[in-house]
């Protein structure tokens, strides 16, 4: 090869693997997110399952121990106003959506891998956090009272 058709010829870029400092700067595809979301609200889920099962636990027991619980959500409990109760609530409800959504997507991605690409996997991206956040709005919207 000449040497004028390698100098003409562009550079391919090089990739590195990225380290702590370049983790803010770095601009994470769509897809990754929403795996790496996918990861949070499971974790999410997890660690709060106490406080999912008082919830159920305290409105299936008695009507006494419902009303116990709607006032956790109205007045407070555990010297927390209802309005930290219920935002806990809806991270748990958001927590839910998206690990459900996105667990949806990456069971029909690993079944259908021959038709997923790149092009797929940015638009079932886009969809479930688009899902996800309506979903969450309005079932925050019910929870706080606004309808």
């Amino acid at each position: 090869m000449s040497e004028s058709a390698t100098s003409t010829a562009k550079k391919r870029p090089e990739f590195y693997n990225i380290g702590g400092s370049d983790l803010i700067s770095y601009r994470w595809p769509l897809a990754s997110i929403v795996s790496g979301m996918h990861r949070v609200s499971g974790a999410i889920m997890f660690f709060l399952m106490p406080f999912v099962i008082w919830m159920f636990d305290n409105s299936i027991s008695s009507e006494i121990s419902f009303d116990k619980f709607t006032s956790a959500f109205n007045v407070g409990m555990l010297g927390l106003p209802g309005f930290i109760w219920k935002l806990v609530a809806l991270g748990l409800i958001w927590a839910y959506l998206h690990h459900f959504l996105a667990g949806i997507r990456h069971l029909w991605m690993d079944t259908h891998h021959e038709a997923t690409t790149k092009e797929f996997g940015k638009s079932s991206a886009a969809f479930v956090m688009a899902v996800t956040l309506g979903l969450t709005v309005i079932l925050g919207a019910k929870l706080f009272g606004l309808y």
